[in-house]
């Protein structure tokens, strides 16, 4: 999978490329630039997951508070 805007990207699809991202650095054959570039885009991808994540809890909390329903807002379209 190639690097993506982690903005743009569902929490599904940066939490798989967080096991890429994982898995690679864990090899061998990752030098240190690449192991760096590799870490700054996990935690890209971290730091909108929490985003994405936070706004779930939130949306589930007013639920529970409220009773009432309406869509969920996300970044994604």
């Amino acid at each position: 999978m190639t690097a993506s805007k982690p903005d743009e990207t569902s929490l599904e699809a940066r939490l798989k490329r967080l096991d890429e991202i994982l898995a690679q650095m864990e090899s061998d054959d990752v030098g240190l630039e690449q192991a760096l570039k590799l870490f700054e885009e996990g935690v890209a991808h971290v730091r909108e997951a929490e985003k994405v994540l936070s706004a779930a809890e939130l949306r589930v909390e007013e639920l529970l508070a409220s009773g009432e329903t309406r869509p969920l807002e996300t970044d994604e379209g």
